[in-house]
C-alpha cells in the first residue's frame, strides 16, 4: 500500500493513498493522537481499522445504493502536493475524482479534497465540490478514532445538553453531563457549535470542527467489538470515536458550481 510519510519540527504523520486515510499522528516526543488496531489490515480493498477513515458521500448505511460509510474509504486518490509552510508544518493534498465507477454507485460528478495540515495540531479538510449540472445531496464524516488508557477512565466534555439520536434504540434523547463509558455507545450529536474535549487518565484532547454541527460517539464495546474485522476482542478498552460529521439530520446539499469544507482540527 501506498503511504506518504510526514516528519517535520513538529510532529510527524503517515497517510495511505487508499481512502485518503490518515493513520498515525504524533507529535515530537509524545504519543500517537490517533489509535490503530496491531491488526488492522493494510490491503487493497480493504479499510484500515483506526486512524481517520473519510465516510463520503453517505455515513452509516443512509444510502442503500453504496457500501457501508460510502466508496471514499476505500477508494485510490491521487497525491497533488505536499508543501512545506515552514519548519514546522507540512500541508499535503490528495483529490478523488469521479469516474464511471463511482457514477455507477453514485450518479453524481464530483471533486473530493482532503487537505491535511501536519503541525503541533492535525488539520484535516474535507472539500468537496459539486461540478455537475445537478444538486447532490451528501452525509460524511471524519471517523477519528482516538486512543485511551482504558475506556474507564475516558470522559467527552462539550456535549452537555446536546440532543442525540441513540443508533442502538432509535431513541431522541439529550445529554446528561458528560459522556462516559459503560456499555456500547453509538450516538449522533447535533447542534454542536463549540469544542469538545475527550479526557482522560493523562491527557486531554481538544477537537474542533467546522462546517458541521454534528458529532458521532462510538464504542463497540464487548459483544460486538468480538464481531469486528481488525480488532482484537478486548481493543474495545483502548479507543474512543469522535467523528466529525455531516449526519442525519446535518447533511448538506451541494448545488452545481458549489463546495462544502468539513473541517477538524485535534490536538
Amino acid at each position: 500500500m501506498v503511504i506518504i510519510e510526514v516528519n517535520n519540527n513538529s510532529a510527524s504523520a503517515k497517510i495511505a493513498l487508499q481512502g485518503a486515510h490518515i493513520f498515525h499522528y504524533a507529535r515530537k516526543g509524545e504519543k500517537p493522537l490517533l489509535w490503530l488496531s496491531d491488526i488492522s489490515d493494510f490491503q487493497d480493498g480493504k479499510a484500515i481499522r483506526g486512524g481517520v477513515p473519510v465516510c463520503w458521500p453517505s455515513f452509516g448505511m443512509n444510502n442503500p445504493n453504496l457500501p457501508q460509510h460510502g466508496f471514499a474509504r476505500t477508494a485510490l486518490f491521487e497525491h497533488q502536493s505536499t508543501k512545506e509552510i515552514d519548519a514546522n508544518t507540512t500541508e499535503v493534498i490528495l483529490t478523488l475524482s469521479y469516474s464511471q465507477e463511482t457514477l455507477t454507485l453514485w450518479p453524481y460528478k464530483f471533486e473530493l479534497e482532503l487537505k491535511v495540515t501536519v503541525s503541533d495540531k492535525l488539520t484535516m479538510e474535507l472539500i468537496t465540490k459539486n461540478i455537475d449540472d445537478k444538486v447532490f445531496k451528501i452525509t460524511q464524516a471524519l471517523h477519528t478514532y482516538f486512543p485511551v488508557s482504558h475506556i474507564s477512565d475516558a470522559k467527552i466534555k462539550g456535549l452537555n445538553n446536546k440532543p442525540y439520536l441513540d443508533a442502538l434504540t432509535s431513541e431522541q434523547l439529550t445529554q446528561s453531563g458528560d459522556v462516559i463509558f459503560e456499555e456500547e455507545v453509538d450516538r449522533v450529536y447535533q447542534e454542536v457549535n463549540s469544542e469538545v474535549l475527550l479526557v482522560d487518565r493523562d491527557r486531554t484532547i481538544h477537537i474542533q470542527n467546522e462546517g458541521s454541527s454534528s458529532v458521532v460517539v462510538w464504542n463497540p464495546w464487548i459483544e460486538k467489538g468480538k464481531r469486528m474485522s481488525a480488532m482484537r476482542d478486548d481493543a474495545y478498552n483502548d479507543f474512543v470515536c469522535i467523528e466529525s460529521a455531516n449526519a442525519f439530520e446535518d447533511f448538506r446539499l451541494i448545488e452545481p458550481g458549489e463546495s462544502h469544507t468539513l473541517k477538524a482540527t485535534i490536538y
